[in-house]
């Protein structure tokens, strides 16, 4: 991607952010400074997250500058996320990536995260952010993927939040590695506090809904994130499917509004990130409850 691309792309991200838009100086300032930091001392830096937790960055590494840029990269879900768990409850994130929702949740709310990211160098990154944030006793850390049942399996490798199952033709050029797979119900820890999942698994969603049948008639299990942006398709896969099983398990689609604390019924999935709670008068108490959070110096 050339260089006046890759600007539109950040710039266009920037301008929409619901946070970042409403602070555009403040955002346009940091992506500068940012760059100019790398350019003149390329490499890790520590940078200054959400509360007293930090983010391990270079440039290019899009799982962390999206959120120094804009306060949280994912808005709403990691908004949800801050103002629903608490420091009793069990936190899943499948496709852990570097570690940023599992830093939010283990590093501001204190709740135990059990975290999978199958990319041995991402891995190594997820770890090294675990470690600055001195949350190691809160996670659990697994550098393998979650799927329909124990294996192996090839992934691509170096396309930083994209890395995703290879099958079949689609092995090309790409870097291929080889990674453990195993299913969520298998690896399960801490069940009697499992409150939240995040599974952003790169169209193999459905796989990994395929391998958590027990874990999702756990009643305890209030809330799942997952990404639905039609990439399963690539392995015949339909998001479809995928909310028509979380609706069967008693799962509906919200939308989550951080700002004003507001949760508002979808009649189906969005084309990114969805969020599907079941017991909604104990998802609503949780986050008009919780303590407010500052980011842009901004509180909500």
């Amino acid at each position: 991607m050339n260089f006046i691309k890759s600007l539109k792309i950040i710039f266009s991200a920037i301008d929409k952010h619901p946070l970042a838009k409403k602070h555009k100086i403040h955002a346009y300032s940091i992506f500068l400074k940012w760059q100019l930091s790398q350019m003149i001392f390329p490499g890790i830096r520590k940078v200054k997250f959400i509360g007293n937790t930090f983010l391990l960055a270079h440039k290019g590494m899009t799982g962390a500058t999206g959120n120094i840029y804009c306060g949280l990269h994912e808005f709403e879900d990691m908004g949800f996320l801050l103002h629903f768990l608490r420091d009793e409850d069990t936190f899943i994130d499948i496709g852990a990536n570097i570690g940023s929702y599992t830093i939010l949740a283990s590093g501001v709310c204190g709740a135990n995260t059990i975290s999978f990211e199958p990319v041995p160098e991402t891995f190594i990154h997820l770890q090294n952010n675990i470690k600055v944030n001195g949350i190691e006793k809160l996670v659990s850390l697994h550098n393998e993927a979650v799927g329909a049942a124990a294996g192996k399996l090839n992934f691509t490798s170096g396309l930083d939040t994209v890395n995703h199952v290879l099958l079949g033709d689609e092995i090309k050029d790409t870097k291929i590695i080889e990674v453990k797979v195993n299913t969520l119900d298998a690896k399960m820890e801490n069940s009697h506090s499992l409150l939240l999942i995040k599974i952003d698994a790169e169209g193999f969603e459905t796989e990994v809904l395929n391998g958590m049948e027990i874990t999702l008639e756990n009643k305890l299990l209030k809330a799942i994130i997952i990404e639905l942006n039609g990439s399963g398709m690539r392995y015949g896969y339909s998001d479809q499917s995928i909310h028509e099983k979380l609706l069967a398990n008693n799962f509906l689609p919200y939308k989550y509004d951080p700002f004003n604390r507001k949760l508002s019924p979808l009649a189906t999935f969005l084309e990114t990130n969805t969020i599907y709670l079941r017991d909604y008068s104990f998802v609503e108490e949780r986050i008009t409850s919780a303590k407010k959070v500052s980011v842009f110096s901004e509180t909500f």
